[in-house]
C-alpha cells in the first residue's frame, strides 16, 4: 500500500462578496472611503468592478463592524471615528488582551510557541528606527492578533477581529500626530518578557498599563484635532 498522501486541494477562489467586502474594508481604513462621506451602491459597484449584489452583502457585512451605515434607497454612509466609540473599545480590547497576557503567561509558552511575538517586536523595534510608522503600525497590530491568539480563546479573537477595523482606522488617523512610539515598544517587550518567564501577573499588569495609555492617547487626539467630524 502507498503511503503517499493525496496533494492538497487548492483553496476555492474568493467569492465577489469577499473581494467586495476586503477591497471597501481597505478603502475606508485607509481614508480613501473618507469618514462622513455618502456614496451609492451604484457607483461603489462601478468603483469595485463588479455588480451591486456583491457590493450590498459587503455593506452589511461593513456596517456590523461599525464602519458605514446603510441607508435604504439612500446608498451609504461612512461613519466617522467617534472618541466615545474609541473609549468603549479600547475598554473592551484591554480586559479581553490582558486577559490574553494572563492566560499565555500561564502556560509559559517556549520560544517557538513565543515567535511569532518576538517577530512582531523586532520588526516593530526595526519600523521605529526606520522611522517608517506604516511598517510599526503593521507590526503593532500583528503583536496584539498573536497575543489574543495566544490566549487560546476562540471567542475573543472573535470580538477583538470585529473591533480590528475602527482601532486601526483611528490609530491611521493619528499616526503622525503622535509621539514617536518608543514607549509602545518599550511597553510591549516588556509583556512579552513577562510572558516568557511565566510571571502572568506582570503581563497581565503591563499589559492593561499599555493598554490605557494607548486608550489616553489616542482618545485625546481624536479631541483635540477634532477628527471624529472628518
Amino acid at each position: 500500500m502507498s503511503d503517499l498522501k493525496p496533494a492538497a486541494q487548492p483553496s476555492p477562489p474568493p467569492s465577489n462578496a469577499q473581494q467586495a467586502l476586503k477591497r471597501m474594508r481597505e478603502m475606508i481604513v485607509s481614508g480613501e472611503l473618507a469618514a462622513g462621506t455618502d456614496h451609492l451602491e451604484g457607483e461603489l459597484a462601478e468603483r469595485l468592478g463588479m455588480s451591486r449584489t456583491p457590493v450590498r452583502e459587503a455593506c452589511v457585512s461593513l456596517e456590523q463592524r461599525g464602519l458605514l451605515q446603510v441607508r435604504p434607497r439612500k446608498g451609504v454612509r461612512i461613519l466617522p471615528v467617534s472618541p466615545a466609540d474609541m473609549e468603549e473599545i479600547y475598554d473592551i480590547l484591554s480586559e479581553i488582551e490582558t486577559l490574553a497576557a494572563r492566560r499565555a503567561a500561564e502556560r509559559h509558552p517556549g520560544p517557538r510557541a513565543l515567535a511569532g511575538l518576538e517577530r512582531a517586536l523586532d520588526q516593530m523595534d526595526a519600523a521605529l528606527a526606520a522611522e517608517n510608522r506604516e511598517a510599526w503600525a503593521a507590526a503593532d497590530d500583528a503583536f496584539h492578533r498573536e497575543l489574543v491568539r495566544l490566549g487560546g480563546n476562540r471567542r475573543a479573537m472573535t470580538i477583538c477581529e470585529t473591533m480590528s477595523d475602527q482601532v486601526a482606522r483611528a490609530r491611521n488617523t493619528t499616526l503622525y500626530m503622535r509621539p514617536a512610539p518608543t514607549r509602545s515598544n518599550e511597553d510591549h517587550r516588556a509583556v512579552f518578557e513577562a510572558i516568557s518567564r511565566g510571571d502572568a501577573e506582570d503581563a497581565a499588569t503591563r499589559h492593561h498599563a499599555h493598554r490605557q495609555y494607548a486608550k489616553d492617547m489616542l482618545v485625546a487626539l481624536l479631541r483635540t484635532h477634532r477628527l471624529s467630524s472628518l
